[in-house]
């Protein structure tokens, strides 16, 4: 017998929703995740009217999508915005050339404009050579002139991170990991997380009920152990509770610390003037490792790359003071 579309359509029921565990057809399934979106944005305030938004578009699923509804509800809605693909090409071998043909041809069905961005020009190296710069990103929106960054994070990734930071004691990030919006202080540009609520699982429904082009291809820089140990131990809770997505958002949401419990402070980095809490920045710290030929001195503790800095500044001290000698003679 078959399953009537729980919206009553009368229509029948094509698929069931991971998030609600309701049988719908496709119509009321695309009507009801657009509609949560729509209530995420509203609700959160996340735009303004007359803003210009940089979608941050790397081909995958997730920004496919994004890029698909924000259009849409930006014209159904009238939300008056102006919206743009930036997208960052890493210059990875074998990976970004062919998600930037998926980036592009979003460009051309949602007739949105598109700049990318390389890190060549960026920073003069390619992710080959360089590990990843989290300010890519915010220094492509500043030359953009954007007023905000709406990014691809979805619920399964604020869960994981919140797991994550738990996990490590991380108490600085797990006060900032559920926020819908990040930074917009004085120099910096605000990211915003439409789909901060949005299951993965949801957003392959919707993006192969669309048939909506992307890549599926993983980076070959994207394995994490230890972020891939939080992703399976929360896929095996969401098998015995399927709400512990939301749950898991819910409690990092409500989490509340002590004034005793130190937080540090973010503010800019003195080099390059992005967002940091650290002085230099990470980035800036990886970049003049490179410089360096040091290409493992932003990894790890503050501490320790400063002991690598040293120890190569004391050799070069000691090069220098041979070759006086040796010129003496």
């Amino acid at each position: 017998m078959p399953i009537i579309c729980k919206s009553q359509c009368g229509n029948r029921a094509a698929l069931k929703r991971p998030k609600t565990g309701d049988a719908l057809c496709k119509e009321c399934f695309f009507a009801a995740f657009e509609a949560e979106i729509h209530h995420t944005i509203s609700s959160s305030n996340l735009f303004r009217r007359g803003e210009k938004v940089a979608v941050a578009a790397s081909g995958g699923k997730d920004s496919t999508v994004l890029a698909h509804v924000l259009k849409l509800l930006n014209e159904r809605h009238n939300y008056g915005l102006e919206l743009v693909l930036l997208s960052i090409d890493e210059g990875i071998t074998g990976y970004r050339d062919d998600s930037l043909e998926t980036v592009k041809q979003n460009r051309d069905d949602y007739q949105m404009p598109l700049k990318i961005l390389s890190y060549e020009e960026l920073y003069g190296w390619t992710m080959d050579r360089i590990l990843p710069r989290s300010d890519a990103l915010d220094r492509g929106a500043k030359l953009l002139g954007v007023d905000s960054i709406a990014t691809g994070h979805n619920a399964d990734d604020i869960a994981e991170t919140v797991l994550m930071n738990v996990l490590r004691g991380d108490t600085a990030r797990l006060r900032r990991c559920t926020s819908i919006r990040t930074g917009g202080g004085e120099d910096t540009i605000p990211r915003v997380k439409p789909l901060k609520y949005s299951y993965e699982k949801e957003i392959v429904m919707y993006a192969h009920y669309k048939k909506l082009v992307y890549f599926s291809t993983e980076c070959v820089f994207a394995p994490n152990a230890y972020r891939g140990h939080a992703r399976a131990f929360l896929k095996d809770l969401e098998k015995v509770r399927p709400s512990v997505i939301m749950d898991i958002i819910y409690s990092g949401e409500q989490l509340r610390f002590k004034d005793t419990v130190k937080k540090p402070e973010r503010g800019t980095c003195t080099r390059c003037g992005f967002v940091s809490s650290q002085q230099p920045c990470k980035a800036c710290v990886l970049l003049e490792g490179l410089n360096r030929g040091l290409p493992k001195l932003g990894i790890g503790k503050k501490s320790k790359g400063e002991r690598m800095i040293a120890k190569q500044n004391q050799e070069l001290a000691l090069r220098e003071r041979a070759n006086l000698v040796k010129n003496d003679f």
